[in-house]
């Protein structure tokens, strides 16, 4: 039970317990509030991606194919960006074009190319859930505690070689970009620069939606690759009015979004937090496609 919750059920036994005092005309006893215990081990998705070997091997795989992507692209000279243009759809999507403009991949941040260790241990030991001052201040105070997802250090690394510009956009907030600089080059990620190689929630008007960013990052750069763990880390038009996860899941495997996937839009693995992570029994299994166990096994 929430927070919140936890103290209102807490206020209304004491009321319950105050008003049979007064009628027994003795005094009431003490109100006693069950604590939590704290959790014996991390949830299944944290133990996934912070600890399993599986995990490690996806996050190589999608960046040992995004070099190799890369490599292509810088021979080829591409026509237009990976960049979806101002105004355009997901299902006839059009693409900023590239004309002659450096080269550069962007990537985001939290589970992208950095894990947040630290802090999903301060989550899973908490057993508080997510907290918007609790994730302020590991922003700010957190680099000692991050590493690298596997993979990433390496293809940032092998990207800068061939002159393409690595940049990140990140939902982190503007007002802690120093220390999300530092937290960066403590993850063995390289520099970055806040409004030139960093652009975070907080430097546009549109909040934690990344579309405006990526623009103003594709109008300076041909943008051939970009990593990202959330399908908003690739265009806001997968998250708009809040669609159905079965909606939502189908605008992915639409022909002309479907082609992208590995061919210049590449996904990490994140069960532990993000847009992807919500739907009910009939939000995520199909009528057509549900087993029970039979009867006569049933009965054994």
């Amino acid at each position: 039970m929430p927070a919140p919750a936890r103290g209102m059920a807490a206020a209304c036994v004491a009321m319950l317990l105050s008003a049979c005092a007064s009628v027994q005309d003795g005094p009431a006893p003490a109100a006693s509030v069950p604590v939590a215990a704290a959790p014996t081990s991390p949830p299944a998705g944290m133990q996934y991606l912070y600890g399993s070997g599986e995990a490690a091997a996806l996050s190589t795989q999608a960046y040992r194919a995004l070099t190799s992507y890369a490599a292509a692209q810088v021979k080829a000279r591409p026509t237009d960006s990976v960049v979806l243009a101002e105004g355009t759809a997901l299902d006839m999507p059009a693409f900023t074009p590239c004309g002659y403009k450096p080269f550069a991949a962007v990537f985001d941040v939290d589970e992208t190319v950095m894990l947040n260790t630290g802090f999903e241990y301060y989550d899973a030991r908490s057993g508080k859930g997510y907290d918007a001052a609790a994730w302020d201040a590991w922003e700010k105070t957190g680099e000692g505690a991050v590493e690298a997802v596997p993979g990433a250090a390496l293809a940032l690394r092998e990207l800068r070689a061939m002159g393409v510009a690595v940049i990140f956009n990140t939902n982190r907030s503007t007002a802690n970009a120093d220390a999300t600089v530092r937290a960066i080059r403590a993850a063995g990620l390289g520099d970055a620069v806040h409004g030139q190689t960093l652009f975070l929630n907080g430097d546009d008007a549109m909040g934690s939606a990344k579309d405006g960013r990526r623009a103003t990052i594709a109008a300076k750069y041909c943008v051939i690759a970009m990593g990202g763990d959330q399908l908003g880390d690739f265009s806001d038009l997968f998250n708009r009015d809040k669609p159905a996860p079965a909606t939502r899941r189908a605008a992915t495997m639409q022909p002309l979004i479907a082609r992208l996937w590995g061919n210049g839009w590449f996904v990490l693995p994140n069960p532990v937090y993000g847009s992807g992570l919500k739907g009910g029994f009939d939000d995520i299994f199909p009528l057509d496609k549900r087993w029970a166990l039979p009867a006569s096994k049933e009965a054994n």
